[in-house]
């Protein structure tokens, strides 16, 4: 049985939860193995529309196991706070497994960042301000604070001390803000300790051994691809590994086990927060996409920036992760638009450039190289097959295939769980 991957194909926020939720009656595990509480999928079940943070989309899914793996950053405050929320609604919560690896957000990591952006001005990179980025520099720096250790107050005081020696100094003589006492923090963890201590499991064995026993293990990728630290749009990125590979080094699976890399990518771009975006439109056209796509990010409620279909960055995607399939999401939105102009080149100081440039100085100069496609005025929320798309929305789909170098297996055309076309099996 299958270990499948799926990731995000743009800079996020594609509808990678309604893909999670589209698998789910056929997935035994759902794998949360990057980021933190600073991205969101939003879920419509019937007449309810939950919003995720830090926890798996498959927690909404019956008989799934949750799990949030070694490479995510967990704020403990955020992650009850979510449980409560769905428990009160019904949901059953009680088989989310939590890695003992992974490492915690803190109080004095959220106080870092968002002084850090502030200090930064016009440099600001366009962080959520909830400390994940200091959280994992923290790790990486080999001073951060795990899971396992909320178990031994010992170890944990003298880990907070420990990284909060520099960082003090930091706040007081940089930012000219309060010193964080040690106590605080450590009071504020340990009260957790014995709610979290059910959940916590060494999940890199658990889901070796779902494998070996022949269940179906879904990796869930947050963020997205271009937001990826190694192979994003650096620096405006997040601080974990977005891509396929990241499965691996965030759950603790080995490379050949996994089956099938699935990416999210929408039938237009979006990103939030700062950075090259070649597509984006300034336009009536921008915001039309932005009204009707209700494009504000579900973490921060921030407007999103909005632009038509990049195929370059959906051909770079597909060679970075190894896509065995596309997902793409929100056709329906580009309903009522005479024309679909789609980006399948850049013009880069006066010359034609087919992929995405390697060079960030050039990519934030790329202007967008545009064939238009005719648009539809037909509804198409209630398609459910191929051939029940307009003929004109058919043909958008084909040519986005053939530039985007991976079959488009499913295609989302409304906010319903039931809103989707679906053209190839993505588990097979």
């Amino acid at each position: 049985m299958p270990a499948v991957v799926l990731i995000g194909a743009q800079w996020g926020d594609e509808g990678k939860g309604k893909a999670t939720d589209l698998l789910g009656s056929r997935v035994d595990y759902v794998v949360k193995f990057n980021g933190g509480n600073n991205a969101g999928h939003t879920v419509v079940v019937g007449d309810e529309k939950y919003a995720l943070h830090l926890l798996p989309s498959g927690i909404l899914t019956e008989g799934v196991t949750p799990v949030i793996s070694n490479g995510v950053v967990v704020d403990i405050e955020v992650l009850f706070h979510e449980l409560e929320a769905l428990s009160a609604r019904g949901v059953d919560v009680s088989k989310l497994l939590v890695s003992a690896n992974a490492h915690v957000i803190t109080h004095y990591h959220r106080t870092i960042d968002k002084v850090t952006e502030r200090f930064l001005g016009k440099r600001q990179i366009g962080t959520t301000g909830r400390g994940i980025g200091p959280a994992y520099a923290d790790k990486i720096n080999r001073v951060g604070i795990r899971i396992q250790d909320l178990f031994d107050e010992s170890i944990l005081r003298q880990k907070v001390e420990g990284a909060l020696d520099a960082k003090n100094h930091l706040l007081l003589k940089v930012f000219n803000r309060r010193a964080i006492s040690a106590d605080e923090v450590v009071a504020d963890l340990l009260q957790y300790a014995e709610r979290l201590r059910p959940m916590v499991a060494d999940t890199a064995l658990e889901l070796h051994q779902a494998l070996e026993s022949g269940k179906t293990v879904l990796f869930e990728g947050g963020q997205a691809t271009m937001l990826d630290v190694d192979h994003g749009t650096y620096p405006f990125v997040t601080s974990s590994n977005a891509t396929s590979g990241g499965a691996v080094t965030g759950s603790g699976i080995a490379p050949n086990r996994i089956d099938r890399v699935i990416a999210v990518v929408k039938a237009y771009t979006t990103r939030v927060g700062a950075g090259p975006f070649p597509t984006e439109l300034f336009d009536e056209s921008g915001e039309f996409l932005r009204s009707k796509g209700f494009e504000f990010g579900t973490t921060t409620g921030r407007p999103r920036r909005c632009g038509w279909y990049d195929a370059p960055i959906a051909r770079y995607t597909a060679r970075i992760n190894g896509v065995t399939d596309f997902v793409l999401t929100k056709l329906d939105v580009l309903t009522g638009l005479k024309t679909i102009p789609v980006c399948v080149a850049y013009e880069v100081d006066g010359r034609r450039v087919d992929e995405v440039p390697v060079s960030q100085s050039d990519f934030h100069h790329a202007k967008p190289i545009y064939e238009e496609f005719p648009g539809w005025d037909e509804d198409i929320t209630g398609a459910r097959s191929f051939e029940d798309l307009p003929k004109n929305a058919q043909d958008y789909v084909l040519a986005l295939e053939v530039m985007s170098g991976s079959r488009i297996s499913a295609i989302g055309v409304g906010p319903d769980r039931e809103a989707v076309v679906v053209r190839h099996d993505l588990l097979n």
